[in-house]
C-alpha cells in the first residue's frame, strides 16, 4: 500500500532534480547570444580577424625592415648604384646580402598568399617558410665571409633569423589558437540561441487565433 506513495514520491523528486538544468536553459538571454553572433558574423565579413591582420603587419614590417637594413648597407659601401651593381649584376653567395632581401621577399609572398588571401588555417606554410629561412642563412653565415664585412656581416643574417622565428611563434601560439577559441564561442553561442528560440518561442499574435466555424445543425 506504501509503494505508490513511494514510487510518487522518487518521481516527483527526480523531476525537481532536473528542474535546475531547465532553469540553467531559460536563463538564457537571447538578445545576448544574438548580439555575439552578430558580431562574429560581422568581423567574418569584415575579411580577417584582428590578430590575424596583426601577423600580416608584421610580416609586411619584416620585408621594409631587411630592405631598410639593406639599403643601408648598400649605402655603406660607397654608393647604391655602384653597389648594388656589385651585389645584384655580379653577385658572389660569400659577399652578397642580395639573397637576404630576396629571402624577406620570399617570406612576404609565401605567408600574405597563404594566411592573408587564401586564410589558410593551418601551420605548414609558415613552417615551410621558417625552415628555408633557417636551412639558408645557417649555410650562408658557415659558408660564406660576411663576418670579415664588418657589422653588417652579423646584423642582417641574425635579424632575418629571428624575424622569421618570431613569426612562427606568434602564428602558431596567437592567431591559429584565439581564432579556434573565437569559433567554438561562436558554435556554442549559436547553438545556445537555437535552443533558447525553442525554449522562448515568439508571443502569439491575434490572428493565429482562430474558432472552426459554426456546424450545421443535425450534421
Amino acid at each position: 500500500m506504501n509503494r505508490v506513495p513511494g514510487e510518487a514520491e522518487n518521481a516527483h523528486s527526480s523531476s525537481v532534480e532536473s528542474c535546475p538544468s531547465l532553469r540553467d536553459v531559460h536563463s538564457i538571454n537571447p538578445a545576448q547570444l544574438m548580439a555575439r553572433i552578430e558580431s562574429y558574423e560581422g568581423r567574418e565579413k569584415k575579411g580577417i580577424s584582428d590578430v590575424r591582420r596583426t601577423f600580416c603587419l608584421f610580416v609586411t614590417f619584416d620585408l621594409l625592415f631587411i630592405t631598410l637594413l639593406w639599403i643601408i648597407e648598400l649605402n655603406v659601401k660607397g654608393g647604391i648604384e655602384t653597389a648594388l651593381e656589385k651585389e645584384v649584376l655580379q653577385y658572389d653567395y660569400s659577399s652578397s646580402y642580395f639573397d637576404i632581401f630576396l629571402l624577406a621577399v620570399f617570406r612576404f609572398k609565401v605567408l600574405i598568399l597563404a594566411y592573408a588571401m587564401c586564410r589558410l588555417r593551418h601551420w605548414w606554410a609558415i613552417a615551410f617558410t621558417t625552415a628555408v629561412t633557417s636551412a639558408f642563412l645557417l649555410a650562408k653565415v658557415i659558408i660564406s665571409q660576411l663576418f670579415s664585412q664588418g657589422a653588417f656581416g652579423y646584423v642582417l643574417p641574425i635579424i632575418s633569423f629571428i624575424l622569421a622565428w618570431i613569426e612562427t611563434w606568434f602564428l602558431d601560439f596567437k592567431v591559429l589558437p584565439q581564432e579556434a577559441e573565437e569559433e567554438n564561442r561562436f558554435l556554442i553561442a549559436q547553438d545556445a540561441s537555437e535552443r533558447a528560440a525553442l525554449l522562448h518561442p515568439g508571443v502569439l499574435s491575434d490572428g493565429q487565433f482562430y474558432s472552426p466555424p459554426e456546424s450545421v445543425a443535425g450534421s
